[in-house]
């Protein structure tokens, strides 16, 4: 997937892939969603996405009906240790990733 932003290119074929998560529905329910975490080599964070018609994904259709879409979006530093943690990415992987302490 490819996005331009603020005149910046975002490519998942060339950025570096973190971490995947998907939704514990199954894949044909309306709630399903996977996305995926990647830096590019200037640092920046963003997710791809992709979901049916109940996810953050969904596309508006004609009429007020909602479909399967996908997109991507940037994340700050925070935001992408957050996604992580909120998604339950192994801890190592983390580590690799963001500068983390011990408790």
């Amino acid at each position: 997937m490819k996005k331009i932003i603020d005149g910046k290119r975002y490519d998942t074929e060339t950025a570096d892939l973190i971490a995947s998560t998907e939704s514990r529905h199954n894949h044909g329910d309306f709630k399903w969603w996977h996305e995926t975490l990647y830096r590019t080599v200037e640092d920046q964070y963003f997710i791809a996405g992709e979901g049916h018609a109940m996810s953050r994904w969904a596309q508006a259709l004609d009429g007020n009906s909602r479909g399967a879409g996908s997109g991507l979006e940037l994340l700050t530093d925070i935001e992408a240790l957050e996604w992580c943690e909120r998604n339950d990415i192994d801890a190592d992987v983390i580590a690799e990733h963001f500068a983390i302490e011990d408790a």
